[in-house]
């Protein structure tokens, strides 16, 4: 990945001190409680995050008639797996899945902030929302994808989705070569955020 997209040590150092002076400020007003934060961060941690999108990337990986409803209502097939209550809550209410193949692969991005599907992906990282990576990847995304070190030929087209408070998008990688008769659980150990952002592919262990 390029340079551009990382961040110095200190500034992970500088958001948690102002996080952690937020919480407090708030605790000491009575607007949360000091389990308040434990709570939604084991949220994330245990219910909502990118194992949820591996799972059903790989359920459309083995299941063809599965793969065509993901895409096609999305909602619906996500309703149809054994996933935490609160899918289609928080982040999750318009999400939308577009598929690799048949020479397309697929970039989200959100131009106007962050908006991101919670749910499958889990909380977007840092360059996902630095407005370098949202304008660069809508103007040049063939020489951004590059950067990430996934060199997409030139016949396959790029197809770039921007997410907003609407419609939030996130993509199926294409199955990597050499995983068959491998189980949905094996299959979704390979699923990674990236490649269901569309800056990666799903690769073989």
């Amino acid at each position: 990945m390029s340079d551009r997209f990382f961040y110095d040590a200190d500034r992970e150092k500088k958001n948690a001190a102002r996080a952690k002076a937020l919480q407090a400020l708030l605790i000491e007003k009575g607007v949360i409680t000091s389990k308040t934060v434990d709570t939604v961060l084991g949220y994330f941690e245990t219910k909502m995050g990118p194992f949820n999108g591996a799972k059903a990337v790989a359920k459309a990986w083995v299941d063809p008639a599965y793969r065509e409803r993901l895409v096609a209502d999305t909602p619906a097939a996500i309703a149809e797996l054994d996933f935490p209550e609160g899918m289609a809550g928080a982040e999750g209410e318009h999400m939308k899945a577009v598929a690799n193949g048949d020479g397309v692969h697929n970039l989200i991005i959100c131009t106007l902030c962050s908006c991101y599907p919670w749910p499958v992906l889990g909380l977007p990282p840092y360059w996902y929302k630095d407005p370098t990576f949202r304008s660069r990847a809508a103007r040049e995304p063939r020489a951004v994808l590059k950067e990430f070190g996934l060199d997409v030929p030139a016949d396959v087209e790029i197809k770039v989705w921007d997410s907003s408070a609407q419609i939030r998008w996130f993509v199926v990688p294409e199955r990597p070569e050499g995983t068959e008769g491998m189980s949905e659980e094996q299959l979704a150990a390979l699923v990674t955020p990236e490649s269901m952002m569309g800056v990666a592919v799903a690769k073989a262990a």
